[in-house]
């Protein structure tokens, strides 16, 4: 089963429990009148207020997070392309005859990285491309550093190439991170249950009215669970809807440059 199919299935399911909830909060608020004729308690609007706030609090924070973990991992992959663009450029500075080789394995570890995220939810697949992306840096290494240690070459060329090189190996560990970063689970448990809360007192507080209202009821829950749908969608763009494969554009630019 796909992952937006599993997302999918996860939210309606808690848009349903949610109008289970404000039906629970509707029996409990009639079951409260049948037995006291003055009406609901009291004082509850504080409570109410605050609960409902606390919620969008919440929800803000978790959805302005996960927005910015979205734009975050988009510009780590054009940070990545200019970093491999920009070390390829500096290879002319290198002695001709270490040129063609280093060359073929720029070629591959783009081809590599490009294909790194291509499967996001096959963890094997996804950690072996990472060891070959690994073992080229190791080849690009090896092969480069001779080269600028030889006698005669500048030391401003040694470091504009090691330098370049630098970038181009650290911010492969960045963009890792960056994708393994996700809120810790007892934040979407929060925010689950702060939902159905929430939902049980919609209902509770509508229980004074003799019909349901159904626009409410669904409106709210409708809304809420559409906007977890969005924020797990955003935290983690490679198999959701919102995607991030724009963005590869710039590395698959970058390896069309080579040849």
């Amino acid at each position: 089963m796909s992952f937006v199919l599993v997302v999918v299935f996860l939210v309606l399911g808690l848009f349903a429990v949610m109008l289970a909830a404000s039906e629970a909060g509707r029996r409990i608020g009639i079951a409260r009148l049948a037995r006291h004729s003055d009406g609901l308690a009291k004082g509850g609007g504080s409570a109410d207020a605050a609960t409902f706030a606390l919620l969008g609090l919440l929800i803000a924070f978790t959805f302005s997070g996960a927005a910015s973990r979205f734009q975050d991992r988009r510009d780590l992959i054009v940070d990545e392309a200019n970093a491999i663009g920009t070390a390829y450029l500096r290879l002319d500075l290198l002695p001709s005859d270490v040129q063609p080789q280093l060359r073929e394995l720029f070629r591959r570890y783009t081809d590599v990285r490009v294909a790194v995220y291509a499967q996001a939810l096959d963890d094997a697949a996804t950690d072996a491309k990472l060891r070959e992306s690994d073992e080229l840096q190791a080849a690009i290494w090896a092969t480069a550093t001779p080269a600028v240690l030889r006698e005669g070459i500048p030391t401003s060329t040694m470091m504009l190439v090691i330098g370049s090189l630098n970038a181009m190996i650290d911010i492969t560990a960045t963009r890792v991170m960056a994708t393994r970063s996700h809120p810790p689970p007892v934040v979407f448990l929060l925010l689950v249950a702060m939902s159905l809360v929430c939902a049980l007192l919609v209902g509770y507080a509508t229980s004074q009215n003799t019909a349901r209202s159904w626009l409410h009821t669904l409106t709210f829950a409708a809304v809420i669970a559409l906007t977890v749908y969005v924020i797990i969608d955003l935290e983690f763009p490679r198999v959701g809807l919102i995607r991030v494969d724009s963005a590869d554009e710039m590395l698959l630019e970058v390896r069309a440059k080579m040849g």
